[in-house]
């Protein structure tokens, strides 16, 4: 009996080594430093408009293109709770591990993306990423969706005239243009919201129609920032550019806000290119009773461009809120340029406004061109001791007008500036600066101090100017 059990012992230590060395050897097939994943797609995009609250799958494989297997410590979403659920090889969850991959073999990876097109808020573009962990290195996917019920303009020209409505918002990915010889009109109250890497090239025409109740808005994707408590945030989306052939344009009761970000190639919100127009065209960009804030560079940026604004408000930019570079003619009347700096903005170096008639990209390159500029009743005020930067150099004409306005300058003041009643250096009074209101407070010099020949018939807000000639863009 004895024997016999011996007999067994031996039979089954045989088949545990038996199991021991299979086991050994399979597990030396692993793959356990470094290797790298492919994957079927880059990015992982949900291009469905969502109309009702539900939801949408699509998927990705994950491949091993190694001769060893591989295990996955990890496959989960970056952001943990996501609007994004996996499936991953069967398995449900959003950090799934210890997955293995056979030798030149693959996964499925199912993604579902559940969305309330009408919670405000959702933002419009949700945004995620699919990581996968081998060894200790992490590959990364990003998926994007479409958040809220809208229109989504992707990577699209405009090549015929076209009118945008209120029945919806626009969303603006990747950029969109309005070609040579076309005409996009904005209705009052459309609402055109651009993604971080987004702006508006204008080849043809813009005409944005607000009203003093209902504005034309651009601003950022992003609404879900209020929710972390720092709405309008600068530099969330590029900016608007009107190239050199495009004339015509007009803003009327437009709000163009917390963009700049260089996205097309400038940190400004509005860019006006060279005018090559034939001479008597139409200005390129003509804008009223309109308000550009919150850009993390300039606020608009005209080369030797052509624009002319009456009842605007240009104020807390990073960069200058307005720059007039290479010369052009430009013409602002009643307008008000303000810098005292905001959330992520500093005002401590660079001024509000600067005019030249030259543009110097480097040290030993310089572009001149001739300048006819005109600030007519308009204050230009900020937090440094000077916020005028003016200067010229004699290859080209420069001839700028100061007529009637309120400047926060320096005593050095370049010969080509005409100055005619203006006051210098006398705080406007502005109601609150921290909140950007630029209304004007009793007791403000800039009160009834306007040129009456020049002065517009309301101000930026529609009110009627009628018995006082107020500088800047709001009558007391």
């Amino acid at each position: 009996m004895r024997f016999k059990a011996s007999i067994i012992l031996l039979a089954v230590g045989a088949v545990f080594l038996s199991l021991m060395w299979v086991s050994c050897k399979k597990d030396k097939n692993i793959l356990t430093v470094g290797g790298e994943l492919k994957f079927s797609d880059d990015t992982l995009a949900f291009d469905t408009v969502f109309t009702a609250a539900g939801s949408f799958t699509t998927g990705l494989l994950i491949f091993n293109p190694q001769n060893r297997e591989i295990v996955l410590s990890s496959v989960r979403m970056l952001n943990g709770a996501s609007y994004f659920n996996l499936n991953v090889d069967g398995f449900q969850g959003n950090n799934i591990s210890n997955l293995r991959i056979a030798p030149r073999d693959s996964i499925y990876v199912f993604a579902t993306v559940n969305i309330d097109p009408n919670n405000t808020r959702t933002p419009f573009i949700v945004t995620d990423s699919l990581v996968a962990t081998l060894n200790g290195k992490e590959f990364y996917v990003p998926f994007t969706a479409y958040g809220q019920n809208a229109r989504y303009i992707r990577d699209s020209v405009i090549t015929a005239n076209s009118v945008w409505d209120t029945l919806l918002p626009y969303v603006i990915i990747n950029s969109a243009g309005v070609a040579p010889g076309a005409t996009l009109t904005l209705n009052p109250g459309c609402r055109i919201y651009m993604h971080q890497n987004s702006g508006l090239v204008v080849f043809g025409r813009l005409i944005a129609n607000g009203t003093a109740k209902d504005s034309v808005i651009f601003q950022g994707d992003r609404l879900d920032r209020r929710y972390f408590d720092y709405e309008g945030y600068p530099g969330e989306w590029g900016g608007i550019y009107f190239h050199s052939l495009s004339n015509g344009s007009r803003l009327r009761y437009t709000r163009i806000q917390n963009g700049g970000n260089g996205a097309l190639g400038n940190p400004t919100s509005i860019w006006v290119d060279i005018d090559s127009n034939a001479a008597g065209s139409p200005a390129q960009l003509r804008m009223e009773n309109s308000v550009v804030k919150n850009s993390i560079g300039s606020g608009i940026y005209s080369r030797k461009g052509t624009v002319s604004a009456t009842n605007c408000l240009f104020h807390t930019t990073g960069g200058y809120a307005l720059a007039i570079i290479q010369g052009g003619r430009d013409t602002f009347t009643n307008c008000t340029f303000a810098n005292y700096g905001g959330t992520a903005l500093s005002h401590s170096a660079q001024g509000t406004v600067a005019i030249l008639n030259y543009y110097k990209p480097d040290q030993n390159t310089i572009f001149y061109g001739d300048l006819y500029a005109a600030m007519r009743n308009c204050i230009i005020y900020g937090s440094l001791d000077s916020e005028i930067v003016c200067s010229s150099v004699p290859e080209a004409a420069a001839v700028l007008e100061m007529n009637h306005c309120l400047l926060r300058m320096g005593t050095i003041r370049e010969p080509f500036i005409n100055f005619t009643n203006c006051i210098f250096n006398e705080d406007p009074k502005f109601k609150d600066t921290q909140k950007g209101d630029f209304r004007l407070k009793e007791g403000s010099p800039a009160i009834n101090k306007g040129n009456s020949v020049y002065t517009p018939l309301i101000d930026i807000e529609g009110t009627s100017r009628a018995g006082t000639n107020d500088i800047g863009c709001y009558k007391f």
